[in-house]
């Protein structure tokens, strides 16, 4: 009971001070009885000497130096009651009594230093009693609110996101219960500021930055898809609603917000943009319109007067941010995002000066590195489904521009066979309306079948690693042999065919006997090798397509082998079938119009 003594003495001595008598040896002596006593379990009988009137302006002065010792108290009583109770006591008394400046740093101080899995358990505990505090600074509270604010999201931002329905509903790390707490912790500042804007701009600002660095963190990472029908509402949705509530409640118009900074390459120059604008960051807003544009989420909010195309080009910029991060949430906001903005644009709307606006051009291309490089088969097939999508929006010029800018840019021999294809469709479409496409016939398309039809390296282009941008283009070139004849020459395919035979069908020709002559050459080889040793199990290495492949059997390099050979077998095949229709010089048989 020495440290009971040992307070209790502190305090009698100074129950006779004035406020501004006090040492720091008192400051001290206070501090350490009072923590011994909490540590040996005295929880009692520091309430008892807490709650003495005579000890008021003491506790005032001093008691904040217990915020510490009284929240590892509670946390260490978790399985007695009893004292845990008196803890609780201790700590509301305390926000009743101490100075609330001093009393608001010892409890941020105490959550800047929760880690791990202790950051949930404090926040829980002191939100109530820091906005008790805070609440006591009056009109003055603006700075002590955003540093609050600031020092909790610094702790939150640490706890990792759930993200399976599961994850969700057990809340682990306890993430969706802080967010949830946030919210009844901002509640009375909001409405503090709807009550009177015009005396609360600072605090109105603080709360803005609260509610945007919400956004970035967690909402941005967060998985919002309900959860099931029948179920407990999705907590994180829940707690994505009350923040654009209170945007709205701080008379923040969504659309303001989203038109400047949605589209800043061409409404805005950044020097334009005020010292409040530049605290909204690209994260935040890309967040702010995913869950507009795909969750509806606060759309009640937003006017209703926008065309779906300029929409589409507000939401550009975020869904480019997007598209360029690698995690699997912030990719999949980014293809959701740009899905349901094309969803509501109609189909050969979309004028092909839309293309001029840089991102028009840098998505696509950032949609078929996602298609290509990202390893999330989902997201890969659902990027091909969104590239048709957007293709289908243009006009035909628009097309025209976006198939050319794709071919030189996407360095993929799939992405470029399927663009052709789609090359294929738009000259399909033009052969048979009554009024074809300028784009898609006569001089006009010449350009870009000289493009589709070549080889990049001449003789020396690898044709495996090009297979399905060759197939392509020969069954584009099979196409306009058949369905355009050389008297009718719509597409102009005939007056360019010399040119085609000299760049493409000869050079792809020599090339596949080359090919063809290097890979039967191997195989060879490989059963010679493998008769010698007797031994199918001994390892080797192989090169195929350009890339060296991991070291295998020569069972196994005799599949890849064989393999790469019957690719040239089909290459060839619809080679030699173009070059019986020239022959003829577009004199089909009726089995052969049906193509």
């Amino acid at each position: 009971m020495m440290a009971v003594e040992e307070l209790q003495a502190i305090t009698q001595r100074c129950q006779a001070l004035q406020e501004d008598a006090f040492k720091g040896e008192d400051f001290d002596l206070f501090q350490s009885a009072g923590q011994r006593c909490l540590e040996e379990g005295h929880v009692a009988q520091v309430l008892e000497i807490i709650q003495d009137e005579k000890n008021k302006i003491i506790i005032k002065c001093m008691g904040w130096n217990l915020v510490g010792p009284v929240v590892r108290c509670i946390q260490r009583y978790q399985q007695e009651n009893e004292k845990q109770e008196d803890c609780l006591r201790i700590l509301d008394h305390m926000v009743q009594l101490c100075n609330p400046k001093e009393l608001l740093l010892g409890l941020l101080e105490e959550v800047e230093e929760a880690r791990g899995e202790k950051i949930p358990p404090v926040i829980l505990l002191l939100l109530q009693p820091l906005q008790t505090v805070l609440m006591k600074l009056g009109d003055k509270k603006a700075y002590s609110v955003g540093l609050a604010f600031s020092t909790l999201m610094n702790r939150i931002s640490t706890l990792p996101v759930p993200y399976t329905k599961e994850q969700i509903q057990e809340d682990q790390h306890g993430l969706c219960r802080c967010c949830s707490t946030l919210v009844t912790f901002a509640k009375p500042f909001v409405a503090e500021v709807v009550k009177s804007q015009e005396y609360n701009k600072e605090l109105k600002s603080e709360l803005l930055k609260f509610c945007f660095s919400c956004l970035k963190y967690p909402l941005l990472r967060a998985q919002l898809d309900r959860i099931s029908e029948g179920t407990e509402e999705h907590p994180l949705r829940l707690f994505a609603t009350d923040i654009l509530d209170f945007l709205w409640l701080l008379g923040e118009p969504l659309s303001k917000v989203f038109l400047q900074h949605g589209s800043t390459d061409w409404i805005l120059d950044e020097q334009d943009l005020s010292q409040d604008d530049r605290l909204y960051s690209a994260d935040s807003l890309a967040c702010l319109a995913y869950l507009l544009f795909v969750h509806y989420i606060g759309m009640d909010y937003f006017p209703l007067v926008f065309s779906p195309s300029f929409l589409l080009q507000c939401n550009m910029a975020h869904i480019e941010m997007l598209l360029k991060r690698t995690e699997e949430s912030m990719l999949s906001k980014g293809l959701d995002l740009f899905e349901n903005s094309l969803l509501r644009v109609e189909d050969y709307s979309l004028l092909h000066q839309y293309l001029e606006i840089k991102s028009f051009l840098s998505v696509p291309e950032d949609l078929v590195k996602v298609m290509t490089l990202c390893p999330i088969e989902h997201l890969r097939k659902k990027s091909l489904n969104i590239l048709q999508l957007y293709v289908d929006k243009f006009d035909a010029e628009g097309k025209y521009k976006l198939f050319r800018c794709l071919l030189k840019t996407s360095n993929h021999a799939g992405v470029e066979g399927y663009i052709i294809q789609n090359i294929k469709n738009q000259i399909d479409l033009s052969l048979k309306s009554r009024h074809g496409s300028k784009w898609f016939s006569g001089p006009r398309l010449i350009p870009l079948l000289r493009t589709v039809l070549s080889l990049p390296e001449g003789t020396e282009t690898d044709l495996l690693q090009n297979s399905d941008r060759i197939m392509a283009a020969l069954n584009l070139l099979r196409y306009l042999i058949i369905k355009d004849p050389e008297h009718e020459n719509q597409t102009e395919i005939w007056t360019e065919l010399t040119g085609i035979e000299r760049d493409f069908l000869k050079p792809l020709r020599m090339g596949l006997n080359m090919s063809k002559a290097h890979y039967e050459a191997k195989i060879t080889s490989t059963k010679e090798s493998r008769r010698e040793s007797h031994n199918n199990k001994t390892v080797c290495t192989i090169t195929a397509g350009g890339k060296t492949l991991p070291n295998m059997t020569p069972e196994m390099q005799l599949q890849v082998l064989q393999s790469a050979l019957f690719t040239f077998d089909l290459i060839e095949s619809v080679l030699a079938r173009v070059e019986e229709l020239i022959e003829v010089k577009g004199k089909p048989t009726k089995e052969e119009q049906v193509a």
